[in-house]
């Protein structure tokens, strides 16, 4: 599969804004507001990275996706779960068989980013979400959720991860992807990083493990 491939011809902004009022920069916030950490992980956990394009490192050269950066930089077992195109509710069916597979300790949750680009009912969404982190809490494994900005013009991130993190008490990386796509040095399209930018993404979910 090509990584430089992007799923669909979507922004998170609308076209007609120029990226130059893309202006204050949001602070990153990890495991923020309201939502837990959770237990350091030994030496040879396995992290399960589960989600979309972003997950799987489209618009990154091989060996730069942030699974692959994460595990060079910390030492643990990334397994990369990725599935560029993916909706919430296909991720949902998805998950399952793959912990029952890896057992991992940790699973790092970043999907619907493609409900939001092509105007998915958000409700729904959110509940796939909410049962994904049932699933994982199942299979006796950490979650640590990872927003997706909303189709505005500062792309904030979508209020959904927050009410999934604090209702089901879970660690949430908020506004990570914001503060790459305001970058154009950083990015290699209108919604996916580059090598360098999913590098930060790595340093920072890195940052939130430690």
């Amino acid at each position: 599969m090509n990584r430089n491939r992007a799923c669909r011809p979507c922004d998170w902004f609308p076209r007609r804004v120029h990226a130059g009022v893309i202006g204050a920069v949001l602070a990153l916030s990890a495991c923020g507001n309201g939502a837990p950490g959770f237990a350091p992980l030994d030496e040879g956990a396995v992290i399960l990275a589960f989600g979309d394009s972003l997950t799987y490192g489209t618009g990154a050269e091989p060996g730069e996706s942030y699974p692959e950066r994460l595990a060079t930089r910390t030492g643990f077992t990334v397994i990369n779960a990725g599935i560029p195109g993916e909706l919430s509710g296909e991720g949902r069916q998805r998950l399952a068989p793959l912990l029952s597979r890896h057992a991992p300790d940790l699973v790092i949750l970043w999907h619907g980013a493609n409900d939001i680009l092509r105007n998915r009912d958000l409700a729904v969404t959110e509940e796939n979400l909410r049962a994904m982190v049932q699933s994982i809490r199942d299979a006796g494994a950490e979650v640590l959720l990872v927003s997706v900005p909303r189709k505005t013009v500062f792309l904030g991130p979508a209020p959904l991860y927050r009410r999934v993190a604090e209702e089901m008490d879970v660690a949430l990386l908020d506004d990570l992807l914001p503060e790459i796509l305001r970058d154009s040095s950083l990015k290699s399209d209108r919604v996916h990083p580059n090598g360098d930018g999913y590098d930060i993404v790595a340093q920072k979910i890195a940052e939130a493990l430690e």
